[in-house]
């Protein structure tokens, strides 16, 4: 069995652990490279990026028209910021297919303008890993089901204006293949769009069975680390480190697994948003997260917020680093603020579908009872320890910048 823990050395050096209130603005003079690339508007023929330049891009960058992106193992990508809709991101369209195949040796890196990072290293030299929302992200569409209002059988992608028809998603196809994207890290995207339309550090929207996706470090977005709108793709090996937002997302019923991974200190938002199908066109299927570790940290929001109606279980999660004192807040009579009532788990089990067994949580002070609304009936599933035997196994994440960075070094066996 497995001991997944996290020790603070080197975390609290780097900031990682605290508060945003200091400026962690980017030093905005990047290093020059004469081997960088610009890259704009849409890929539309077969297409290679390799690790002897970088490529910049300059807005919505989008690969469609049948057109493959090849990005070799080690390859540098970065991002201007852009503005509004204008904002610059990576989008993979339905029509598109993208192998973007690192490796542990070399992995391949989206990150900012503002990053000095050179190819073949690491470690950022002038970023923070509390700095976010510098880009946009990267957005992986495809043809497999979704469950959305309606009965809509396509939609249009968040982040995305509606004016760009490269980002629908969704089909009938639940096997599409949208091509590779493995030993991949992306940082410091999230950039706002518009009032609650932000771009997530990867969106998978109606992505298929076809695609293989593993491997992925996710570091300080300013929304979420991965969100799944529907599709069928399954995902390994995971780490969402300071998400402003939720770590992991699912909506419009998602059918597929992600399996090994770490979610550590999301700045304001949930471990968990878990969401089902919106329209009555669900599969009568779940989706699951199983052997995953979370460290919560003192500016979580929710640790699981699951709606009644989610189609999901979680297995093998070991949940710790609460705050002192973490718990329910009853609601204040002197405000209309629908969000003063507090409650760290919501909806345990969601609607049933989906098996949910073995989750642990380390408390810090207090008893389970507190993180629930007074008289809830607590989940068998759920119990207090004070070491976990369960969650992901961290070995696999000794190429990401979270790991080499030395700020997560307590993280293993």
């Amino acid at each position: 069995m497995k001991t997944t823990k996290l020790l603070l050395m080197g975390a609290i050096a780097l900031g990682v652990f605290a508060s945003c209130d200091e400026d962690d603005s980017a030093d905005p003079t990047p290093t020059t490279n004469a081997n960088e690339i610009v890259v704009t508007g849409e890929i539309t023929t077969d297409t290679e990026w390799t690790k002897d330049n970088v490529y910049v891009l300059n807005g919505r960058v989008s690969v469609t028209s049948n057109a493959t992106l090849s990005i070799q193992a080690g390859t540098v990508i970065k991002a201007n910021p852009g503005a509004a809709a204008f904002a610059s991101a990576l989008v993979v369209s339905r029509e598109g297919k993208i192998m973007a195949e690192g490796t542990a040796d070399e992995p391949i890196i989206f990150t900012t303008v503002a990053d000095n990072l050179e190819s073949g290293a690491i470690n950022s030299p002038n970023m923070s890993p509390l700095n976010n929302g510098l880009w946009g992200g990267v957005i992986i569409l495809g043809k497999a089901p979704i469950s959305a209002k309606n009965e809509a059988i396509q939609l249009q992608i968040e982040g995305i204006p509606t004016s760009d028809q490269n980002g629908l998603y969704g089909g009938t196809e639940s096997a599409h293949n949208s091509g590779v994207f493995k030993y991949v890290s992306i940082r410091h995207g999230g950039t706002n769009i518009g009032a609650g339309n932000e771009i997530n550090g990867l969106t998978l929207g109606g992505v298929g069975t076809g695609t293989e996706i593993n491997n992925i470090e996710i570091v300080a977005n300013q929304d979420d680390g991965i969100e799944w709108f529907g599709g069928t793709v399954s995902v390994e090996n995971v780490i969402v480190w300071n998400s402003g937002d939720d770590g992991l997302d699912t909506d419009q019923d998602w059918l597929g697994t992600c399996n090994n991974f770490l979610v550590v200190t999301p700045q304001g938002g949930s471990a968990f948003e878990l969401d089902g199908p919106e329209g009555n066109n669900a599969s009568g299927n779940a989706h699951s997260f199983t052997n995953g570790t979370v460290y919560a940290g003192d500016a979580i929001d929710h640790l699981i917020d699951w709606d009644g109606g989610t189609n999901a279980g979680l297995r093998n999660v070991y949940i710790y680093g609460l705050e002192a004192g973490y718990g329910y807040v009853a609601d204040d009579p002197n405000t209309a603020d629908d969000d003063e009532e507090f409650e760290p788990i919501e909806s345990f089990g969601g609607d049933g579908i989906g098996i949910t067994e073995n989750i642990q949580i380390q408390l810090n002070g207090g008893a389970l009872a507190d993180l629930f609304a007074p008289g809830t009936t607590l989940p068998t599933e759920i119990t207090v320890v004070t070491s976990g035997t369960v969650g992901a196994d961290a070995s696999v994440f000794g190429w990401t910048w979270a790991s080499q960075s030395g700020a997560l070094s307590g993280i293993g066996q």
